[in-house]
């Protein structure tokens, strides 16, 4: 039973094709950028930038902010010349120039899995949550503590960050459970129209 917290962000479960590969994006963190971003942490196009960043606020009840998909690791070349590889990006980390791959899943037909920070019913399939916790983790690991909210249901005509398709398929996971550990798609992506840009 999924009766303890042990959030580990959002984990890739499968594509409806096979094929749940992550994105190779050259250049794709700004070198010295000074926030962690952790595997499983869900991230962003920057509005400016051209690079990803990740979510770091919270969404305040009845909004939301689109995101783009899942981190799941990088590499480059520190200002040494060794060649770094990690699961999450340590912040003010410089590089050198043309150096950077950041790699993260970004295809909306991905189904991921995410433990609820309380208790998710049957009934909850279909509908849309928002994240909480997105900055939480650690950097020992690099691994994502974000959840999805138990309580942030969008009502009718409200947006969410993502929809519940399915229970996790684990032996110790139930619907009902303490911090029940559930399959979602993006439900507000960056790749549509009319989304809250990030900076």
């Amino acid at each position: 039973m999924s009766a303890t917290s042990a959030p580990f962000g959002l984990r890739p479960a499968f594509h409806p094709s096979g094929l749940d590969r992550a994105q190779a994006l050259a250049g794709g963190i700004t070198s010295g950028y000074s926030t962690a971003i952790l595997k499983g942490q869900p991230v962003a196009y920057s509005a400016s930038a051209g690079v990803i960043v990740p979510l770091t606020t919270n969404p305040a009840a009845g909004s939301a902010v689109a995101w783009s998909g899942a981190f799941a690791g990088v590499e480059w070349t520190d200002t040494t010349g060794r060649r770094r590889v990690s699961n999450y990006w340590p912040a003010s980390t410089a590089y050198i120039a043309g150096s950077c791959v950041a790699y993260f899943y970004n295809d909306n037909n991905i189904v991921y899995e995410i433990q609820a920070d309380g208790s998710m019913a049957q009934t909850t399939i279909g509908n849309e949550y928002n994240f909480t916790n997105v900055t939480a983790g650690s950097t020992t690991t690099g691994l994502s503590q974000a959840t999805l909210g138990a309580s942030t249901a969008a009502g009718n005509g409200v947006q969410g960050q993502m929809r519940v398709v399915d229970l996790a398929q684990n032996v110790d996971n139930a619907w009902g459970d303490a911090y029940t550990v559930v399959r979602v798609v993006n439900s507000y992506s960056q790749f549509f129209g009319g989304f809250t840009a990030i900076a």
